[in-house]
């Protein structure tokens, strides 16, 4: 993708033929730093079953793959071979205490990243929020922020039979809202996100500060590499 004229076509609102027509966000490690939030609700359920707290850190590296994967991997202390192998019957239980945990903390700690908020203000063409986190979580969190209406398309990783980093996501929202894969740009924090825009052919932008289970995302080679979102702005390649 032409990086000037893709992010020129951006805040121009020129669409298809100049830039993307369509932008969809991540939520977790992408738009917010949630994982204060997380970890309280999470450590708050280990201590309800008689288990030492996790921290931000280790919790840090488990998020991105939905609030059941969240859970299995605290209940395990992060070993994913136990971590799959719990049946539904284990896990419900502590995914029970915390929802309630999460549910009320939701909104306490989260933190909007610099440039996220400049971004959506300046950001003239379609928009949708593409999140493995379940509604249940997503739209009180997006009322918390005042953001009940930055997004024409709202995706949760409850909504439909496959999440990130499966394509069936971002397909959806493209069918959606009448727009093509190369209309169209993701941008994330994590390998989940861009190898869904990858395997949906969708040009992929990775922020550098987010979470991706304490891997380097640059490895997972996505198209343009940013510290800040504002950088759509600033830092346009020559």
């Amino acid at each position: 993708m032409n990086w000037n004229a893709a992010v020129s076509g951006l805040f121009t609102g020129q669409g298809s033929g100049y830039g993307p027509a369509l932008v969809m966000f991540d939520l977790d490690g992408t738009l917010i730093n949630s994982v204060p939030d997380l970890a309280a609700a999470i450590d708050q359920m280990l201590q309800h079953f008689g288990q030492p707290p996790a921290g931000e850190r280790a919790v840090s590296h488990w998020v991105g793959n939905g609030a059941d994967k969240l859970v299995r991997r605290a209940i395990t202390g992060g070993d994913e071979a136990a971590a799959e192998a719990l049946s539904g019957e284990q896990v419900a239980p502590w995914r029970a205490v915390f929802d309630q945990a999460y549910l009320k903390v939701l909104h306490q700690a989260t933190g909007v990243y610099p440039g996220v908020s400049e971004l959506l203000s300046q950001l003239t063409c379609a928009r949708a929020l593409i999140t493995n986190k379940p509604r249940l979580f997503t739209l009180p969190l997006l009322e918390s922020l005042g953001w009940q209406d930055q997004f024409s398309c709202i995706v949760c990783g409850d909504d439909l039979a496959e999440k990130k980093p499966s394509p069936v996501p971002l397909q959806y929202v493209c069918e959606q809202l009448g727009y093509e894969p190369q209309q169209a740009l993701m941008i994330g924090d994590s390998k989940h996100d861009i190898g869904a825009a990858k395997a949906a052919g969708i040009a992929s932008v990775a922020v550098s500060y987010g979470y991706n289970h304490g891997e380097p995302i640059a490895d997972s080679q996505p198209d343009w590499l940013v510290d800040n979102l504002m950088q759509l702005l600033q830092d346009i390649p020559a």
